[in-house]
């Protein structure tokens, strides 16, 4: 399917180095007004982030949202003590388009800093340096050829590439790079942009299905583990500086995120993080792993039980996935301190009640677990109409009980908020159940509660839930390769 749809792409694209005038340029004549700075974004409590899907940047393992860029971004939001709201695109030139237009404030990615670009966005400081390099298969019997021998097979020589077809992700530094080698080698050569990401082309460098691509020289080393086959020892650019993307003139979020950085970067943090996706030998296993859910569309063993039972309560299977990660982490031998146990850590009582034991097979956890979600949205369900607004109470119950969201409520509509809005309304009085104000006042039944940390949990378990979506879309799975 890879090799036909890559035919596909090959019929629709023109060599365009090889075309005298052709202007590889990416012009984006609209520069938006509207742009939102620190204050702006601080006051909608969220960053709305563009980041690219692949082994290094974002992904799912087991579950576990990851990756080098996702894992800064959670540093970062922390620091700014915001929400992370994630967007995923592998369409550099969508990604720019959103940024400028203000749909998104920041692009993450290892953006190669150049004059051109500079022109509509404003790069962040800068991460980092990187060149880029050629990635070529090594011949079938690589193994049994003495280096020399091997040197000699391979393209070390920028001026070998003349006549060459280089393939490279649309939108990239890659190609405005190989159009000027090939002036400066005074000879041809035919690059293609292609919507394949980097890594996808690295992948079918490997298989044989094209011969030549370009990248990052950090993402080709961490894929050379996937791939011995491949060769990426070749650069065809200095180093360049790399860094993130912001709208042009949003000086102030620029501000916000060069000093968290520049502190940042020098902790042992960041060192940890840095050497866990580049430096770190068991990521080649990690994405061998039937549970790596980029290529294998899988979040855990349970996942066709998540999804027959998701159906019982109209639900995302995704979300429930996440319900179950944030409750046992796949483990159907958890077990809390105040006694719940299972994969959906029913407490005793509520366990029995749907006939559920300590020694039921995983089915049947999720089975009684989906029981209780289902008499909980129906207690709900008048109370809170719309279904996607009474999940968000319907996972709070299910986290801290019923009764105390009920109090909840009728707090909310004392003091003039929303009694059937989550969000900035019946949460806000569940926190402040901890607060004698509000746990003593007559109207509330069940008294006491650490309402933070049910807040916490619904904010985590929809996080995460987006997450799953991001990744685990039909649209990014169908475009996933299979090391």
């Amino acid at each position: 399917m890879r090799f036909i749809r890559l035919i596909f792409i090959i019929t629709g694209i023109l060599f365009s180095i090889a075309i005298p005038g052709c202007n590889s340029r990416h012009e984006y004549s609209k520069i938006s007004s509207d742009i939102a700075g620190i204050d702006a974004i601080r006051e909608n409590d969220k960053l709305v982030v563009i980041t690219d899907f692949n082994s290094t940047d974002y992904f799912i393992y087991r579950g576990t949202p990851m990756g080098y860029q996702y894992e800064l971004l959670k540093e970062l939001t922390d620091y700014l003590g915001i929400k992370l709201d994630v967007m995923v695109s592998n369409d550099l030139d969508d990604s720019f388009k959103k940024l400028i237009s203000g749909e998104c404030n920041l692009i993450a990615i290892d953006l190669t800093v150049t004059k051109d670009r500079k022109k509509y966005i404003d790069f962040t400081i800068a991460h980092g340096q990187n060149r880029q390099v050629l990635v070529q298969r090594k011949p079938n019997n690589w193994k049994k050829i003495n280096r020399a021998d091997l040197e000699k097979q391979l393209i070390r020589n920028q001026l070998d590439l003349a006549g060459k077809t280089i393939y490279v992700q649309n939108g990239s530094s890659y190609y405005e790079r190989l159009r000027n080698l090939s002036d400066e080698i005074g000879d041809t050569i035919y690059a293609v942009q292609t919507p394949e990401e980097a890594e996808q082309l690295i992948s079918l460098v490997a298989e044989g299905t094209i011969d030549y691509t370009v990248c990052d020289e950090n993402i080709a080393l961490v894929n050379q583990t996937y791939y011995p086959n491949i060769d990426v020892e070749t650069a065809i650019s200095f180093p360049q500086y790399i860094a993130w993307a912001v709208q042009k003139g949003n000086t102030s979020l620029k501000r916000e995120i060069d000093t968290w950085f520049t502190q940042f970067k020098k902790t042992t943090t960041y060192a940890v993080i840095y050497n866990k996706y580049f430096r770190n030998q068991r990521s080649s296993e990690m994405v061998a792993s039937n549970y790596f859910s980029l290529t294998s569309g899988r979040i855990s063993e349970y996942d066709e039980l998540i999804k027959k039972y998701s159906e019982l309560i109209g639900w995302d299977w995704r979300l429930l996935a996440s319900v179950i990660y944030q409750e046992s982490r796949f483990d159907p031998k958890a077990q809390s301190w105040a006694g719940a146990y299972g994969l959906m850590q029913l407490m005793p009582n509520t366990a029995r009640r749907f006939g559920v034991y300590r020694d039921s097979p995983p089915e049947q956890h999720i089975r009684g677990g989906v029981e209780f979600i289902k008499w909980l949205d129906d207690r709900f369900r008048e109370k809170v109409p719309d279904q996607q607004e009474r999940i968000k109470f319907v996972l709070a119950s299910y986290n801290i009980g019923y009764g105390h969201i009920e109090d909840a409520i009728k707090l909310a509509e004392k003091y003039g908020k929303n009694p059937q809005v989550w969000d900035n309304n019946v949460d806000g009085f569940l926190k402040m159940k901890a607060d004698p104000k509000y746990y003593m006042d007559p109207l509330v039944k069940y008294g006491y509660c650490r309402g933070i940390e049910t807040y916490n949990f619904v904010s985590e378990v929809l996080s995460r839930y987006t997450d799953y979506k991001n990744i685990l879309s039909d649209q990014i799975l169908s475009s996933a390769t299979i090391p």
